[in-house]
């Protein structure tokens, strides 16, 4: 079980937040297009019906102590833009993954993937003093396959056949890992990422999930 959980992670661009049900409409509003759900075990959202039992079967595993589900609010005007988790914590072997990620498509390249990113595994490593923080891409998104490889992590295997997909085809995830020894110099890529100097943030074709 967890055994504690965070009010909030503030970053610069976004908040994360703890999932709560009265953030439906919000992120009704955030799933903004298709693509955002083309990797993830359901499809996109269009009603508050949907919203609300996906909200529902997140707030139960983490009454199960399975996941941390979090929305990703902008700090420049409140806006729910997703939602992301740490997951499937290993206690006895300080391990955490962070997934279960979707991002608007009008908040892709402004930095709100990599800044969660932050804020996730700085947690993860920081306050949670875990060692191993892992993540995981479907063998066919390459653009999450690219994210991750921008953030530092090191890409570990392919598991075959690990995830269903819904159209009934078998999905091989591909791993990534970032390890305590390598979260101080992953921190300096991502803030990098995020204030590369005088130009402004700098999009990247990986960033979205």
């Amino acid at each position: 079980m967890w055994e504690f959980e965070p009010k909030e992670l503030v970053g610069r661009r976004v908040v994360l937040r703890p999932l709560r049900p009265e953030h439906a409409r919000g992120l009704l509003a955030a799933a903004d297009h298709d693509e955002v759900f083309t990797w993830l075990p359901f499809p996109r959202f269009m009603d508050l019906d949907e919203v609300d039992a996906w909200i529902e079967a997140a707030l139960d595993e983490r009454q199960r102590g399975r996941r941390i589900p979090f929305v990703v609010e902008q700090t420049a005007d409140g806006a729910l833009v997703g939602s992301t988790s740490l997951r499937n914590l290993d206690t006895r072997n300080r391990g955490v993954e962070v997934g279960s990620t979707w991002i608007s498509r009008a908040a892709w390249g402004v930095g709100a993937n990599p800044e969660s990113k932050l804020l996730l595994m700085g947690f993860a490593f920081e306050s949670l003093g875990l060692e191993r923080v892992f993540l995981r891409a479907d063998n066919l998104n390459r653009r999450a396959q690219v994210a991750h490889e921008n953030l530092g992590a090191v890409r570990e295997g392919i598991h075959r056949h690990e995830v269903l997909r819904r159209d009934g085809s078998w999905c091989d995830s591909i791993h990534y890992s970032v390890l305590r020894g390598e979260w101080p110099q992953v921190r300096r890529r991502l803030l990098m990422r995020l204030d590369p100097g005088p130009n402004g943030l700098q999009p990247s074709s990986g960033e979205a999930p």
